[in-house]
């Protein structure tokens, strides 16, 4: 063991020089131009241990969404190349899963430590390709280490069941083994949270596997996957591979790949879904939403605003459990007037300025769709009480920067209630009673999460008895469950049998095995039975 962590040292010191490049050169464009370094690094796959320039003469651009710099270029991994990855992780398996899940822990008790010692480059590097702030980014990569924690208990997890003379002398007994190769499809809104909600777990649980990150900011996958190998993950356990739809097919296709975890739209989650399946692949598909909050009457109204604007705009509103629509319940007005002094007093900035409270959305091309869906509310009849369209922040003119949007009197049949937003924009609805309210929250087709605020028990409880949510929050905005429950999103919101992180997620990463055993002398000359074997004596 000693000569193999001295061996692992000596390696990643080699590699590091490549790594470190790529990522210094990274968090120096937050605000410089990327010209005054040169050209952008490229993206390297993780293939077996080894950090690889790819071969492929297809690049696409990692942008910083905040200044339009490019960042680093992202190669379209090519067939040869992922074909590799695959095969170094079934190569990886019989070894890692005849691991003991004290090391795999251990490996994992470890990870945590460095990600804690590294969070603020992560964070940095967060901020820089996808635009949130700081703040947030380092909430992005805490939220993911919570699950990185938890794996640390997976002995417990991963436990079976005995049941010991279930008939005369036969015992029986079940055990959690894992797949095999697992893969993970990432979505550009958590660029650490997310990949941390999926290798973690399937690694501790005994697979291996090949992650593709977002091409939009594919940086902190590729830090996160240094630390995990400085943690002693052996080579081929974790890889990683880039593309857009071609490698994406790939992974569904491969007939090595016995499980795929996805997160990102409804319109790939399905395809996806349906393609995997079709193959034979366990698949769990976190995909869109349209996350409600029902205000009474009675809720404590400062508190419910804070609330509201934190959830409805935090991150640019680019989560799957931002809050983007709010249902009142009796008279409004006086709300809404509230919620735009609450909105107005946000700060729209680069994500690197301390005091920003939101930052650009991901892309000039998600910038147009969302605008695209206010102006289409407009023009359906809702009230526009707060634009943030025409936002200019100094010294980041060419940002894709939209400021807190505020719609009023939206209705169910309109465009931009149908649709995910993914931006900052909060649509406020009308509900003469409370079960009017319940009515248009389960009628709606997503089911991640919903929330109520209230001071009466009575509606909080009649509201997580009656309403068609996955995650449901009593008070709280963004009841995002931590790691020892499960992501339990529902509907047209999830695609699968079993959620991410949590019991769902070993179970999702394990299948069980169930041994019966008969340890007796049995009696000699009985001849042969050909009777259905029963607990009977």
């Amino acid at each position: 063991m000693l000569r193999f962590s001295i061996q692992r040292v000596k390696r990643l010191q080699a590699l590091r020089p490549q790594v470190l490049a790529f990522g210094s050169s990274r968090f120096s464009t937050a605000t410089e131009p990327s010209s005054r370094h040169g050209q952008p690094p490229r993206v390297p796959n993780l293939i077996g241990g080894a950090f690889v320039d790819s071969k492929s003469s297809s690049f696409i651009d990692v942008i910083n969404p905040a200044t339009q710099e490019v960042v680093s270029q992202l190669p379209l991994t090519t067939n040869e190349e992922f074909k590799a990855a695959v095969h170094a992780a079934k190569k990886a398996f019989p070894s890692w899963r005849n691991t003991p899940v004290t090391t795999r822990q251990r490996i994992m008790f470890k990870l945590q430590q460095l990600i804690r010692r590294d969070i603020d480059k992560l964070a940095m590097n967060i901020t820089t390709e996808q635009g949130k702030t700081l703040k947030d980014a380092q909430g992005d990569v805490f939220r993911g280490l919570e699950v990185v924690e938890h794996s640390c208990g997976m002995a417990t997890l991963q436990m079976g069941e005995y049941v010991s003379n279930v008939s005369s002398g036969i015992d029986t007994y079940s055990v959690r083994e894992p797949l095999g190769v697992c893969a993970g499809i990432c979505p550009f809104n958590f660029p650490a949270m997310i990949p941390l909600w999926m290798f973690p777990v399937a690694v501790t649980c005994g697979n291996t596997f090949v992650l593709k990150p977002s091409e939009k900011d594919p940086g902190a996958s590729i830090m996160l996957a240094e630390l995990a190998m400085e943690a002693g993950l052996p080579d081929g356990v974790l890889n990683i591979v880039h593309g857009t739809n071609d490698i994406v097919n790939a992974i569904c296709d491969d007939d090595d790949i016995r499980a795929v975890s996805f997160v990102g739209s409804n319109t790939a989650g399905m395809h996806i879904y349906s393609r995997a399946s079709a193959k034979g692949k366990r698949v769990q598909s976190n995909m869109g939403a349209k996350n409600h909050a029902i205000v009474l009457a009675d809720a404590s109204v400062d508190a419910t605003l804070n609330a509201l604007a934190a959830a409805g705009f935090g991150a640019a509103g680019q989560r799957c459990m931002a809050l983007s629509t709010v249902v009142f319940v009796g008279e409004s007005k006086s709300w809404e007037d509230k919620l735009v002094e609450r909105a107005q007093s946000l700060k729209v900035d680069c994500g690197t300025k301390p005091d920003a409270d939101l930052g650009p959305v991901i892309s000039k091309q998600a910038k147009e769709r969302i605008c695209n869906l206010i102006q289409s509310g407009v023009s359906d009849g809702a009230k526009l009480l707060l634009d943030g369209r025409n936002i200019v922040v100094p010294g980041y003119e060419h940002g894709n920067f939209i400021g807190p949007t505020i719609l009023a009197d939206v209705k169910p049949d309109m465009e931009c209630y149908k649709e995910e937003i993914f931006g900052p924009v909060l649509l406020c609805m009308q509900a003469d009673s409370f079960e009017e309210a319940l009515d248009i929250v389960n009628k709606n087709k997503y089911g991640n999460g919903a929330s109520i605020f209230t001071t009466s028990g009575a509606a909080a409880r009649k509201f997580q008895t009656e309403i068609e949510a996955g995650q449901v929050g009593i008070n709280v905005p963004i009841p995002v469950p931590l790691p020892f429950f499960s992501f339990t999103g529902s509907k047209a919101s999830f695609a699968g049998d079993l959620n991410f992180y949590g019991k769902a997620g070993v179970n999702f990463y394990t299948q069980i095995k169930t041994v019966t055993q008969q340890w007796k002398d049995l009696p000699s000359g009985s001849g042969v039975s050909l009777a259905m074997p029963t607990s009977q004596k």
